[in-house]
């Protein structure tokens, strides 16, 4: 009677599968629909160089007087001279040394490993202030759905219909930083197509920004916002004074509230492994069950001995030192005699 049977080659198959699901809580699909948009007072308070709110402003798809309010994405502003936010000390030495300093230098860490020389350049601008939306670590799983993403900023009479060039480039990364991993642009247009021939919308200013879909934020250039309508900017007004709350975050979420759109999938990636198990007519025609074999290990019914029949309900999967790993159970007994052989497929996800 066979008890262990070894796996040989091709009765295993490994397979990834790729899944696709809204980031947003609850499953809705556009987080501007029903302005699903909120924040939290006491969260957001920038009357201190060194509170939450100095450095990021959560964003909730609920009001967070719910109990189940979940922040969706953060909003940072970063000055790469440090203006826009209080300074952290005062003083002689201590100008610039700010909140938005820290954001700007974390996410140039982030993205350019470590390299402080390296300034974010959106298609050649070197951009004084950025934006960074950064999605919430449990909306979007493994990373961020490139093909469509699409957002809104609305604000001076003008709005930026905007989403990531990955269906212009055919998939194809405008980078690759060892840090964060794929980089797209952030482009005028829709379902991950640009509009026009060019990145650069906003004269002198350079492209809107990237997205880092591995890493799952955003880095929007500011400067390019803050420009007025007619120069396909939406006149953020960003504060820009030294040692001053700039209260900047907020203008920004000002802007996808009153665009009232924002749709952004998670994507999964869900590995399997496949075992083919085989149980030949030979094979699994007698079991140890009490009500086959008595004690002394003869059959309880004669009719069995020359014609035996079972049913296969479980299939245990062992290591090598006959450890039980896991067990797969059938839907229904398959009946097992020594005119049958059975094909289970069996399937472990990771």
């Amino acid at each position: 009677m066979a008890t262990f049977t070894f796996f040989e080659d091709g009765d295993t198959v490994d397979s990834i599968e790729r899944v696709f699901t809204s980031a947003w809580s609850g499953g809705t699909n556009d987080l501007g629909t029903d302005n699903s948009f909120h924040t939290s007072s006491t969260q957001y308070d920038i009357t201190s160089a060194t509170s939450s709110g100095a450095f990021y402003l959560d964003v909730y798809h609920k009001a967070v007087t719910n109990d189940d309010a979940e922040v969706q994405f953060s909003i940072a502003y970063g000055n790469r001279l440090g203006s826009g936010s209080l300074d952290f000390a005062t003083g002689a030495g201590s100008e610039g040394f700010s909140a938005a300093k820290a954001v700007y230098s974390q996410y140039r860490n982030l993205v350019f490993g470590g390299d402080e020389t390296q300034d974010f350049s959106f298609d050649g601008y070197v951009a004084d202030n950025i934006f960074v939306i950064n999605v919430n670590r449990a909306r979007y799983k493994h990373a961020l759905r490139m093909g469509n993403l699409e957002f809104n900023l609305s604000g001076d009479s003008n709005v930026l219909h905007l989403t990531d060039d990955s269906v212009t480039v055919s998939g194809s990364a405008n980078a690759i930083r060892a840090g964060v991993g794929r980089e797209f642009n952030i482009v005028s247009g829709s379902g991950g197509e640009r509009l026009g021939t060019s990145n650069t919308y906003v004269t002198d200013s350079g492209s809107y920004g990237y997205v880092y879909p591995d890493a799952g934020f955003m880095i929007l250039n500011g400067d390019a916002l803050n420009v007025g309508a007619s120069s396909l900017g939406i006149n953020l007004a960003l504060a820009t004074g030294s040692n001053a709350a700039g209260d900047n975050p907020e203008k920004l979420f000002d802007a996808l509230k009153d665009g009232d759109k924002f749709i952004l999938d998670g994507q999964e990636d869900i590995a399997s492994k496949f075992y083919f198990v085989r149980a030949k007519n030979t094979e699994f025609n007698y079991t140890t069950n009490d009500s086959f074999t008595q004690d002394d290990g003869t059959l309880n019914l004669d009719s069995m001995i020359d014609n035996p029949q079972t049913y296969i309900t479980t299939v245990g999967l062992y290591n090598d030192n006959q450890d039980l790993l896991a067990v797969a159970k059938m839907s229904q007994p398959l009946p097992k005699d020594f005119t049958k052989e059975a094909l289970i497929k069996v399937k472990l996800d990771y």
